[in-house]
């Protein structure tokens, strides 16, 4: 008696399908949610290069979280420049003053950034980004890891929220695949 219940109730859900039908749909649900998940909820990259070493090496994967439009200081983000991608942590967010100065301190609203993770030094780039640099609403400055030969704000300014593609989430290493 109970599996004829069964049997009756799996009959109702797949209301007069075949197998192969039952598992097509089954597969059209499966990639419609894998869609919806990809293209508007999670990115996936690949660490374009070195900026960001020793934390992320060039051509680790980067899983990141687009509908984040609100970065916090420390946050590392994906984002575009130029028609360029870009991965770079957030030093200052709207309404801070970011100043980089001749002997190489990063400041924010007037005091010293302690970066325990940053291994290199901080150079103002001379003719570029004039400091101290009041950031407007919807902005924040980026800042690259590696500092020395990284392109980031020191080079083209302040970076607009709607710039951001999303916040890393998570970092695949590819020497560990």
């Amino acid at each position: 008696m109970a599996e004829k219940m069964k049997e009756n109730r799996k009959n109702k859900k797949r209301r007069g399908m075949n197998d192969v039908q039952w598992f097509a749909m089954q597969v059209l649900i499966f990639v419609i949610i894998l869609y919806v998940l990809f293209a508007h909820i999670v990115g996936v990259t690949t660490m374009p290069s070195a900026d960001m070493y020793p934390r992320i090496d060039s051509g680790d994967f980067l899983l990141y979280y687009r509908l984040d439009c609100d970065p916090k200081s420390q946050d590392i983000v994906v984002y575009e420049k130029n028609d360029t991608r870009y991965v770079g942590r957030v030093i200052a967010v709207q309404g801070d003053t970011v100043e980089i100065t001749k002997d190489n301190a990063v400041k924010v609203n007037g005091y010293a950034l302690v970066e325990s993770n940053i291994f290199f030094e901080t150079y103002p780039l001379e003719g570029y980004t004039k400091y101290p640099l009041t950031l407007g609403a919807g902005q924040c400055f980026i800042l690259a890891d590696q500092r020395q030969g990284s392109e980031d704000s020191r080079y083209f300014g302040p970076v607009d929220y709607s710039e951001l593609d999303g916040t890393v989430i998570t970092v695949m290493r590819r020497s560990n695949l």
